[in-house]
């Protein structure tokens, strides 16, 4: 591919400085505007029939035919001058020729670069191949003015047109090498993009702001670079008169500026597209264009129109040229094909003749003089410059929109539409299944309806108890007694949920006296009515005291825990659940042992009432036991609510046991949710403290808790600042993983000599491929910390859509998201975090081949490394390790453990410490 494109722009400038020299000498400075237009004239209908070639035949025979073409013409031109032949319309024709053969070649050959190379490979390499064609420039210049000083024009363009010859063999080779594998890809490039396929070359740009933007863009510095060679063709025109010293003068600078362009693309075109993306890397040549004529404004000297030729001379060939080809990659392939070739050709000779008529305009029928047209320059390069702008927001979308079509095999359905309207609520209400009923009474509770009163009081006659209890909360909405001879009908129900909810109400809702009430129902002869009258006492009594004792509370919670116990394994999970709840909600604390005994109580029904009721107590030295619930699925759900009661209090223990390392991985996931429920500034502190934790699933889960609470509450302020610390931190400790990973498999390969027996090494074999998998599985739970973290910084949308195409199986979805993020993301933060991705982008299980390099440490380093940075799971491992090579010299190292806060691992050291000296 390089040496494709050195002889391609070779061949460009040892023609080309020829054409225009005698082009300048016969015709004058005067004739270029007409040229220019011409070319756009051409270049149209030019473009016309060769997107028809394009269509019906392969880009190959395309390239091929074309080539052949430029390099009959070349042959035609030296037989032409030999003959003396050449006249006004013959300098036309290959003026014309010549800028169709700059804009012709170099299109085919970068539309072939982009489907040669994806996106990744693209942005380390068209760097180094632009250098050749750079090279080319720097050739093919030096190389011109040699051979027309030494031979004349004639030699110099026979030898373009061999050299022109040479590059179809080249390209048939590359097409060989690398085309034919992608056929698999074309022709799901062309399935999808039949219909777009199918359309004029036009519609396709008109219809992407993508497309859109980058024709602009390229259009106007073509009209920008054409009103600068004119000024730099006519100061030297004046100051050279000789049409063989003109060509000199030419072939030098043109070649002097390529040198330029190629220290550039060597030393600087990769750094400013990493450091600055591509889209402002685009601003460099308008900018540096701009300043150019700002300084001609105050000199209007030739050698300040020598810099800005140089400017876009150089910046074009290197800095800018890389940025654009990198800028259409995102655009599918069958679609790049018809628009790239249409922006090269048609674009850049419109634009060429704009630049024609503009420059009539000014200078033959204006007589303006050269200022003004530098003032035009200005103007100009200020709309580009927006232009670039408007391409950056452009350029994002078209990665996301292929990010998520490569990920997406079938269309999504449309959710159905949330029923919300008042008759369609009344509808369910009426005629709805008990779920669907019990989903809209939920959602009805916090809301005072009148309109759906009715249908609400005419549910406590459904034959569904659950409904009958909610509908009796959601009766608290309205007014004070509302349905109460109803409710009273139902505290002789069976269910004993809702006998209680029955009697709750009647208690808190209605015109009845505590004294009544209690009298009644205390004493009745239903015992499911009297333990829940008991528990509605419980209640009353924490703000009563003089109720507690005229009822004689404490006698009754005595009497009732003795006929439990009487009753033994014969005692019901209701009357027992019944009497936890009095007892919580008493706050009575000499029964609190009651509550102790049941966690363990062989009734899951009971253990949840336990777990609740402790809550609701709120006593201190419950708060670790609920804690530890939450490793148990079937008790999460009710340990969440119980720790929730203690509000931001909990944090301090959640903390103590997080420094302590005492938390098992399913206690750890679901705490950060727990802190999260809290929906306060003080969640956000706690997080963000978890967010430092020495262990990967602590953090992980505070970072998805933090980045739902962003979601849901616009008001809570998150330091940016701070999260862009924990993602260079989480990037450094990915990388430490990487590293750990590549050594131990590097280990598992070459084991240690001192080893006597192959049982040991078996053992030890194994122990290091769990070290492996442990961090195998801490490296993808750190790798989508990162993204949660980077959710908190960027747009969530767009993290979220680079996550999936990374994480994907489709190496294109994982090309266009590294692509995406190394845009979007700052550069500090870049720097972190593209290498890892890189190795995402790869195959895991060959680090050789990952871009990160990842460091080789040796055995004992590793191990002291992940004993000190690493939580309770790495630390046993690492004690495993150390117990099976039964090496002294890690005696201090597990000596230090001897004092850590957790038991498992001062056990574990403990055990290891004596197996050394035993």
């Amino acid at each position: 591919m390089q040496l494709y494109i050195f002889l391609v722009i070779t061949v460009l400038l040892i023609v080309k400085p020829i054409v225009n020299a005698l082009f300048l000498s016969e015709l004058g400075a005067s004739h270029l505007p007409y040229g220019y237009i011409l070319v756009a004239i051409i270049a149209v209908i030019t473009t016309y029939y060769y997107n028809k070639g394009i269509k019906r035949f392969s880009l190959l025979k395309v390239t091929s035919i074309s080539l052949i073409s430029f390099a009959l013409f070349f042959l035609a031109l030296a037989f032409i001058i030999l003959r003396g032949f050449l006249n006004d319309w013959m300098l036309y024709v290959y003026y014309v020729g010549i800028s169709l053969f700059a804009v012709i070649a170099t299109s085919q050959f970068w539309i072939l670069a982009n489907l040669v190379f994806d996106s990744r490979e693209a942005k380390r390499l068209f760097g180094f191949i632009g250098a050749g064609a750079i090279a080319g420039g720097v050739f093919g210049g030096y190389l011109t003015s040699v051979i027309v000083s030494a031979f004349g024009n004639i030699s110099a363009i026979v030898l373009a047109a061999v050299l022109i010859s040479l590059c179809v063999p080249i390209m048939h080779k590359i097409w060989k090498l690398r085309i034919r594998k992608l056929n698999i890809y074309i022709r799901k490039q062309r399935k999808f993009n039949d219909e777009s396929g199918s359309e004029p070359a036009l519609k396709i740009i008109s219809k992407s702001k993508h497309l859109t933007y980058l024709a602009l863009i390229i259009g106007l510095s073509v009209i920008v670079a054409k009103l600068v060679d004119f000024q730099f063709s006519d100061f030297a025109n004046r100051a050279i008169l000789n049409s063989d010293d003109l060509a000199s003068f030419f072939g030098f600078w043109f070649s002097t500026f390529n040198v330029i362009a190629l220290c550039l693309q060597l030393f600087a075109t990769n750094r400013v597209l990493s450091k600055l993306g591509v889209a402002s890397t685009l601003l460099v040549l308008p900018l540096g264009i701009a300043l150019g004529s700002l300084l001609f404004l105050t000199f209007p000297e030739l050698w300040v129109l020598i810099i800005i030729k140089g400017i876009d001379g150089s910046f074009k060939q290197s800095l800018n040229k890389a940025a654009v080809e990198l800028s259409i990659m995102p655009i599918p392939f069958q679609i790049k094909n018809q628009a790239k070739s249409f922006i090269d050709v048609a674009v850049d000779s419109i634009a060429t003749g704009l630049a024609g008529l503009l420059l009539i305009l000014l200078v033959r029928k204006l007589d303006l003089s050269t200022g003004y047209i530098t003032t035009i320059i200005l103007a100009l390069s200020f709309i580009w410059i927006i232009l670039i702008y408007k391409l950056r927001e452009a350029y994002f979308n078209s990665f996301r929109i292929n990010i998520q079509r490569t990920l997406t095999s079938e269309a999504i359905e449309g959710k159905p539409k949330r029923e919300n309207t008042i008759a369609q609520v009344r509808r369910i209400l009426n005629s709805g299944d008990e779920e669907a009923i019990l989903s809209v009474l939920k959602q009805l509770s916090s809301y005072r309806i009148k309109a759906l009163k009715p249908e609400i009081i005419r549910l406590l006659n459904s034959p569904s108890d659950r409904v009958k209890a909610e509908v009796i909360e959601d009766l608290y909405s309205y007014d004070k007694g509302t349905a109460i001879e109803q409710v009273k009908t139902l505290i002789h129900s069976d269910d004993e949920k809702l006998s209680h909810t029955a009697l709750t109400y009647i208690l808190e809702h209605s015109n009845v006296s505590s004294s009544d009430f209690f009298s009644a129902y205390l004493n009745h002869k239903n015992d499911t009515i009297a333990s829940s009258a008991l528990l509605c006492l419980g209640k009353e009594t924490v703000r009563n005291e003089k109720l507690r004792k005229r009822y004689g509370l404490d006698e009754r919670i005595e009497r009732r825990i003795k006929t439990l116990r009487d009753l033994g394994n014969e005692a019901s999970g209701p009357d027992i659940a019944k009497l936890l709840m009095t007892i919580a909600y008493s706050k009575r604390v000499q029964f609190y042992p009651f509550i102790d005994q049941h966690f363990g109580h062989g009734d899951s029904y009971v253990v949840k009432h336990a777990i609740k009721a402790a809550g609701i107590t709120q006593d201190i030295h419950y708060r670790e036991k609920l804690l530890h619930f939450l490793s148990q699925k079937q008790f999460r759900k009710p340990a969440i609510k119980a720790l929730k009661n203690y509000g931001s209090e909990i944090t301090k223990t959640i903390l103590k046991l997080e420094l302590s390392e005492s938390l098992n991985n399913t206690e750890k996931r679901h705490i950060p949710k727990l802190i999260e429920s809290f929906h306060s500034k003080q969640s956000i502190k706690v997080l963000m403290r978890l967010l430092r934790s020495k262990d990967v699933i602590i953090r992980l889960e505070a970072s998805k808790s933090l980045m739902k609470l962003k979601s849901k509450y616009e008001s809570l302020q998150i330091n940016k600042r701070r999260i862009k610390t924990l993602i260079i931190r989480e990037c450094k400790y990915a990388n430490d993983t990487i590293d750990a990973i590549a050594s131990f498999k590097q280990i598992l390969v070459i084991y240690p000599d001192d080893l006597k027996s192959e049982n040991a090494t078996s053992e030890l074999d194994v122990a290091r491929q769990s070290v492996v998998y442990i961090l195998e599985e801490q490296l993808e739970q750190s790798f989508e910390c990162v993204f949660k973290l980077l959710s908190l910084m960027y747009d969530e949308a767009d993290i979220n859509v680079s996550y999936s195409g990374i994480m994907s199986d489709v190496q294109e979805a994982k090309i266009n998201a590294l692509e995406f993020l190394d845009n979007l993301l700052q550069s500090q933060i870049r720097t972190e975090i593209l290498p890892i991705v890189e190795y995402y982008t790869v195959d895991r299980d060959d680090l050789e081949s990952a871009p990160l390099s990842p460091k080789i440490l040796p055995e004992n380093k590793l191990i002291a490394m992940l004993v000190v940075r690493r939580g309770k799971r790495m630390k046993l491992e690492m004690l495993r390790l150390i117990k099976i090579h039964n090496d002294k010299s890690y005696a201090t190292l597990v000596r230090r453990l001897l004092k850590h806060k957790n038991p498992e691992i001062v056990t574990l050291a403990r055990e290891t410490m004596q197996q050394f000296y035993a």
